[in-house]
């Protein structure tokens, strides 16, 4: 009896080191792939300028890249982008495709349901690239509200959800990347693009000789976050310190002016 006791006991303990060598190891299965495969996924949509772009070479520059290289650059590890359609990002994070996303993501409460977000690291807000000046002197969102407004939103962003719900009456279109959007505003397809007011303001500055216009003030607060999968508290206490030392140090106010005081990067756009 005290032998098969003793057994009892044995396997109990063996259970009990064989479940907290399988709670230590998974603690962290993000960060501990990151360093195992010596390489940081980051996911963007490479068309949101000026947070993440392509030039006419091929090259994927932006605000978000240089954060996503910084980060990879302080966990020494080289960074790779993967770049997709903006709706596709956040399932791409949920399936364990990309490490993260920053890619001119608004934290929502509804997203952060799903994922893990740390941040702001940009305060944004919506706003209104149009050719019609009476659509772009609005100072409220519900202006924008009536049948025959026809409207353009990037597919899976939350301007798609604000437009939903502050200008239900407008006829929308979803556009699958920002290029696409701009050129329905270019050919007149639509009226107007509501969009993050860096977007507005860039693609004014991408087509000066067209006529395009913004609203000056944004309808809206949006903050713009590090998406990271859920369950890993070392991840995303890794990235919450790393982003305090980079804000701290004045290193995310000098990217700030790299994209955004300075627009020569516009000539080297397709």
């Amino acid at each position: 009896m005290k032998k098969f006791a003793l057994l009892m006991l044995l396997l109990l303990v063996s259970v009990l080191l064989s479940a907290c060598a399988n709670m230590s190891y998974s603690a962290a299965p993000t960060i501990d792939n990151i360093l195992r495969k010596q390489e940081l996924v980051l996911g963007t949509s490479g068309n949101q300028p000026p947070f993440s772009m392509t030039t006419r070479d091929g090259q994927l520059i932006g605000f978000d890249v240089d954060l996503a290289q910084a980060m990879a650059d302080d966990l020494g590890v080289p960074l790779k982008v993967r770049t997709m359609p903006f709706a596709e990002l956040l399932p791409a994070l949920a399936a364990g495709n990309v490490d993260m996303v920053i890619s001119g993501l608004t934290m929502t409460p509804e997203r952060n349901l799903r994922h893990a977000f740390v941040g702001p690291y940009f305060i944004s807000g919506k706003s209104v690239l149009t050719k019609l000046e009476t659509i772009a002197d609005i100072e409220d969102a519900s202006e924008l509200n009536m049948p025959g407004m026809t409207l353009t939103v990037l597919e899976g962003s939350t301007s798609q959800e604000f437009v939903a719900s502050f200008m239900p009456e407008a006829v929308v279109v979803p556009a699958r990347d920002y290029d696409e959007a701009v050129d329905m505003v270019l050919k007149d397809t639509v009226k107007a693009l509501i969009a993050d007011y860096p977007v507005c303001i860039i693609s004014v500055f991408r087509y000066p000789d067209n006529g395009l216009i913004s609203t000056i003030r944004p309808l809206s607060f949006e903050p713009l976050g590090i998406a990271l999968p859920k369950g890993d508290p070392l991840f995303v206490n890794w990235t919450e310190n790393f982003l305090g030392i980079y804000q701290g140090t004045g290193q995310l106010d000098a990217l700030k002016e790299t994209w955004f005081g300075d627009a020569s990067w516009v000539e080297r756009l397709p």
